[in-house]
């Protein structure tokens, strides 16, 4: 076992890595938590034994995005901050060649979603929700989390989950395709997913990531073309007039 204090790294058998979400208390998003993800990632990549990674939480949800009540007074420096991690960490997530799965024990919202929407597997369990709440706290997408919402969900459901902000439930998630198997059972959801890592993980790995890429690889070029013109540090910020106060309004 090994990692960082909010990140840990745990190897089990068969080639699979679980990489457990542990920022107390809810996975709250911030640069550090994704930055360092990307550099698990590029180690992992790198480590032949590894051959499939599970992303998990130890906690009710698997990530609430950002900490609202910390973003309101974040300066134009710690906008760009964040959006540059967003771009980056998930990036380094949907791009990362090995099969990946995600087991997903609770909410993943707004930013907290695309741990799943990154992930090439997705294990849920009967408590799961997932939305975008992005417009509710009056900010929009930054480009690698909107270019990987545009890439992995329908029109219909990526119209729905943007423009309501608004969750859906876990049935609903399995009905249009964002989770590919249910668990009844909550304790059942990380046993699934290594399970289901492992199966990946035994395919020819050369031809999976061959694959991946052939399937991901416009959104990837995409995101990364506009991080080299300016995505990660937007004129004026990332907030605008309206931002502050319907964090506030989220809060209560």
């Amino acid at each position: 076992m090994s990692g960082t204090d909010h990140l840990i790294r745990t190897d089990h058998p068969d080639g699979v890595t679980e990489i457990c979400l542990n920022r107390v208390p809810v996975n709250a998003l911030s640069p550090g938590f994704l930055f360092d993800l990307a550099d698990l990632l590029k180690e992992l990549e790198a480590d032949d034994i590894v051959r499939a990674v599970v992303i998990s939480s130890p906690f009710k949800v698997l990530s609430a995005g950002l900490d609202l009540k910390e973003a309101q007074s974040f300066t134009l420096e710690q906008q760009h901050a964040i959006v540059e991690a967003l771009n980056v960490g998930f990036l380094a997530l949907f791009a990362f060649p090995k099969p990946t799965v995600a087991a997903i024990n609770g909410a993943a919202i707004a930013g907290g979603l695309f741990f799943v929407l990154s992930s090439d597997l997705r294990v849920a369990g009967p408590k799961a929700s997932l939305g975008l709440a992005e417009v509710r706290v009056g900010a929009d997408f930054p480009t690698g989390p909107l270019e990987i919402a545009r890439g992995t969900l329908s029109p219909d459901m990526l119209r729905r989950l943007m423009l309501t902000g608004q969750p859906i439930r876990a049935e609903a998630a399995l009905d249009a395709g964002i989770v590919d198997v249910l668990e009844n059972d909550t304790e059942a959801v990380l046993p699934r997913a290594l399970q289901e890592a492992r199966t990946l993980a035994a395919l020819p790995a050369i031809a999976y990531a061959s694959i991946k890429r052939q399937i991901r690889g416009g959104v990837i070029a995409t995101i990364e073309g506009a991080m080299k013109n300016g995505a990660n540090a937007p004129a004026g910020g990332w907030f605008n007039a309206e931002t502050k106060q319907a964090m506030q309004r989220m809060i209560g």
